[in-house]
């Protein structure tokens, strides 16, 4: 699976579950945050692919992924980010 493809797999995962994807310019990686009543997950809109992709599966991780259904691949893209940032 390409990273192109786990970014847009990852898009369509937030925005099924009701989470806004942004991409903005900015002095920042991104990450969940909560604008008035609007879960969002702001991403840099410079980062390469990867690193996207890397910030929507914690921004994911952290709302909660466990009791949705998720192809193999993309849940364990996610669960080794996890680890990875925790690292």
């Amino acid at each position: 699976m390409t990273q192109e493809q786990i970014l847009k797999d990852l898009e369509a995962l937030a925005t099924n579950s009701g989470i806004a994807v942004r991409y903005e310019k900015g002095d920042f990686e991104g990450g969940f945050c909560v604008l008035k009543t609007e879960r969002l997950i702001v991403v840099n809109k410079k980062l390469a692919p990867a690193k996207k992709a890397s910030v929507l599966a914690q921004g994911l991780a952290e709302i909660g992924i466990e009791d949705r259904y998720l192809k193999p691949a993309i849940r364990d893209y996610i669960e080794e980010e996890l680890a990875r940032a925790v690292r």
